[in-house]
């Protein structure tokens, strides 16, 4: 794949306002999806306890693994996706089919657009 192909099928996904836990939950359901920079047995951790902490990973979307089950969080996680138009759409289509999700914003590019999402737990108590 060229270096124009693999930027076209990138999306960053950067996490925050959230637990070590639930971004784990997030990269791991994404991860068992698509390609990502992330070793499978690696998990986000606190750079400094008692500040904010953004995690941040890169998923290439080109050849989709699995289908995405819904998943627990124990709070809402604020996600931004940034990539290509197509790259994005896939991305946040295995997000939605994981977690209830609200678009918060977007904003368009010629070449790539950026989203943020509030994610929510996609298990809901009656379903336990």
């Amino acid at each position: 794949m060229n270096s124009a192909q693999e930027s076209a099928t990138s999306v960053v996904v950067t996490l925050s306002g959230c637990s070590r836990e639930d971004a784990d939950a997030v990269f791991r359901t994404l991860s068992r999806s698509f390609e990502s920079d992330r070793a499978p047995d690696e998990t986000p951790q606190y750079v400094s306890e008692g500040h904010v902490t953004v995690w941040t990973t890169t998923f290439d979307v080109a050849q989709p693994h699995e289908h995405a089950e819904p998943v627990r969080l124990a709070a809402p996680v604020t996600a931004e996706l940034q990539g290509g138009y197509w790259a994005v759409d896939q991305m946040q289509a295995t997000l939605a089919a994981a977690f209830d999700l609200l678009e918060e914003g977007m904003a368009a590019g010629d070449q790539e657009k950026d989203v943020q999402l509030r994610l929510n737990s996609g298990v809901h108590q009656d379903e336990t």
